[in-house]
């Protein structure tokens, strides 16, 4: 086939394919054991699964309501009301999206126009960036303070203009494990009083925090609530990462917006799951316990490397633990990763890679959602390494 290379300009020129992807793959050649890609390698629930089957014998096979099945719509504004007391109308209020990177994007989209100005926390999901480039938006970055990735919240105050549209807020912290207190929402709040800034909060993890801590969504606080697309995930709540089914919340005048991008982009979302998302979320206890198996299994993995030649502080929320191997090597992190799989066939993500300019702090991202059979034998290697 011909190819016409002078008539094809890269929008995207500095993106490549995800390190998600390289290491996965990577893995996958070496026959390594893949702590990369952040998914469990166990099932979800059976009952959800027949859930899905008895939807699809039902017959809810046809498109779904363009903003979602109202069932769903109704069972998130039920929970976000018991978790966070926050009211929000299922109507008008709530979207069910393709996943929360669909739901970034379109929020992205629906808001920032040329010259924008988007602020950016790193190392941040790589997802973000992109979505702010191609939309003509320039994205501003503040980086977290390493090894706490904490905020000081004077210096993000200098990043903000009268360009700034809108600050992308992740918390609990993909990739870094840490998680943002209700001081730190009362600084935000603060920092974004009298402004027209909006708040995107990729919330995926808000069901995965450990030692005792309480998710500090957007809803908690009315004030941020009011300017804020609240965005999760049921993939990482319900392990089912592979069915790409997540939802927004926001107040009306934001998910008018949103709904206008929304539905020239998928129209609308998987049927037979949203029914059985629906029925399978009125139950409590099928998320409420979500922290306390995931610290588990965190627990379980920082116990067997305690005697490693690596350092961590425990992750207070994800299910991913970073990893320092300063001890072990000077090696860029993104050589160390590669090396890592060829030579001892165990898989990470460097860190590096969340960054907009490469900042080596010789750290690897780990994921545990792992059955404990995987963590022991990726265990074993790390201590022999």
């Amino acid at each position: 086939m011909p190819q016409f290379p002078n008539l094809i300009t890269s929008k995207l020129p500095k993106i490549s394919t995800t390190i998600f992807t390289v290491m996965s793959k990577l893995a996958a050649e070496h026959k390594a054991i893949n702590l990369s890609q952040g998914f469990p390698d166990f099932g979800c629930s059976d009952e959800l699964i027949r859930g899905v089957n008895q939807e699809m014998k039902a017959g809810h096979n046809q498109y779904a309501p363009m903003a979602g099945v109202m069932e769903l719509r109704e069972a998130i504004a039920e929970k976000t009301e018991q978790l966070y007391s926050a009211r929000y109308n299922p109507e008008t209020e709530i979207t069910i999206t393709a996943g929360a990177t669909q739901a970034i994007y379109t929020a992205i989209t629906a808001l920032i126009r040329e010259d924008d100005e988007v602020l950016i926390f790193e190392p941040a999901y790589d997802c973000y960036i992109p979505a702010i480039e191609l939309n003509g938006g320039k994205p501003i970055f503040y980086q977290l303070k390493a090894p706490t990735y904490s905020i000081d919240w004077s210096e993000v105050q200098k990043l903000i203009n009268h360009h700034t549209k809108m600050i992308i807020i992740n918390t609990p912290h993909n990739p870094t494990g840490s998680i943002l207190s209700a001081e730190d929402m009362a600084k935000l709040e603060k920092l974004t009083r009298d402004t027209e800034i909006v708040i995107v909060s990729d919330e995926v993890y808000e069901h995965i925090l450990f030692d005792g801590h309480a998710h500090q969504s957007m809803a908690r606080f009315p004030a941020l609530a009011d300017r804020s697309f609240i965005i999760s995930s049921f993939g990482k709540t319900f392990h089912t990462t592979g069915w790409k089914i997540g939802y927004c919340i926001a107040p009306r005048n934001l998910m008018e917006e949103f709904r206008k991008v929304h539905q020239f982009l998928v129209f609308s979302v998987n049927t037979p799951l949203q029914y059985a998302l629906a029925g399978f979320l009125k139950k409590k206890e099928n998320y409420l316990g979500l922290g306390t198996f995931y610290q588990q299994k965190r627990d379980y993995f920082t116990k067997l490397i305690s005697n490693s030649n690596f350092s961590y502080t425990p992750s207070s929320g994800t299910y991913f633990q970073l990893l320092n191997y300063k001890k072990l090597s000077d090696e860029k992190d993104t050589e160390y990763a590669v090396r890592l799989v060829k030579e001892f066939k165990l898989a990470a993500i460097p860190v590096s890679v969340f960054y907009h300019q490469p900042t080596d702090n010789k750290v690897l991202r780990f994921c545990f959602a792992k059955q404990n059979d995987t963590l022991e034998k990726a265990a074993e290697i790390i201590c022999k390494i």
